[in-house]
């Protein structure tokens, strides 16, 4: 399941994308618009920055703004980024697959083919792909 911190730094992204005008966007603004807590924004955007998703300034003018442009971005990348593996099952969650039962699971190819499903859709969907404005 995707929680509302994965939720919710999409609608950053998308707000971002959405109300770019080369400057930096103050985080009360983005958060008047999402109707999100300020507060928990800013422990979503701070992620954000420590990922590279975003850039940030405070003071007068601060705010964040996108680092790339919305078709650079996939929806993939923000909810990993977010909320961790999007594997389904924890033998899948690692860079390798060493369950001692790999050879063994008559599951697995079902947990695999789900895991591929997953990753295709939100790896294959851009941020530029949902900006409605």
């Amino acid at each position: 399941m995707i929680s509302t911190k994965g939720r919710y730094a999409i609608r950053v992204m998308l707000d971002l994308a959405e109300n770019d005008t080369g400057s930096y966007i103050p985080l009360k603004d983005i958060a008047a618009r999402q109707a999100i807590s300020k507060k928990y924004l800013e422990i979503i955007v701070k992620e954000m920055v420590n990922g590279g998703l975003v850039t940030g300034t405070s003071g007068k003018g601060g705010g964040y703004k996108l680092c790339r442009k919305p078709e650079e971005y996939t929806l993939g990348e923000i909810i990993e980024l977010m909320e961790g593996t999007l594997s389904p099952v924890a033998c899948l969650a690692g860079k390798t697959n060493d369950c001692p039962r790999k050879a063994a699971c008559q599951t697995l190819p079902l947990w695999e083919e789900y895991d591929q499903m997953v990753h295709d859709f939100f790896y294959g969907k851009k941020l530029s792909d949902i900006i409605t404005k």
